[in-house]
């Protein structure tokens, strides 16, 4: 009776554990795919009509905006199909969903200039999935 009486309290820190796993994935695929959404429209933006970005002279990373556009679309993209990962609690979409997201970091920095307040907002939404996906540890959550 004693040993039940023990376990009881591990097993309830346990499924609180497996809860705060599962709420944490869950975070990071849905801002993972709103990050990925809001770099789709991005990469649109900046395909259609790159007048819309203010461009600065002066600053050392100089690109085409059409051109750049078409890899905010890219990694939009790829953001989308890894959050659904994500959904499914999938290690690839764990490592993937780190990767891509420090991408997302990488490129809304190069293009801080052009627009940067939407440049900052995605670079938030990235950290957030970043941190999200690196604190969940694998032995907390069920393989699914």
């Amino acid at each position: 009776m004693t040993t039940h009486s023990t376990d009881a309290p591990s097993v309830k820190r346990h499924a609180a554990k497996q809860h705060w796993a599962e709420g944490l994935m869950i975070f990071a695929a849905v801002t993972l795919m709103l990050s990925g959404v809001l770099d789709i429209f991005r990469g649109i933006m900046g395909i259609a009509e790159d007048d819309i970005f203010v461009t600065t002279r002066n600053y050392v990373f100089q690109y085409d905006l059409t051109g750049w556009g078409w890899i905010h679309l890219a990694l939009g993209a790829v953001a989308v199909i890894v959050s659904l990962g994500l959904f499914q609690a999938a290690m690839w979409a764990r490592v993937a969903g780190v990767a891509i997201a420090g991408l997302i970091v990488i490129a809304n920095f190069l293009s801080l200039p052009q627009y940067p307040i939407w440049s900052v907002v995605m670079i938030a939404f990235s950290a957030f999935v970043i941190w999200a996906l690196c604190v969940v540890k694998p032995d907390r959550y069920e393989d699914r």
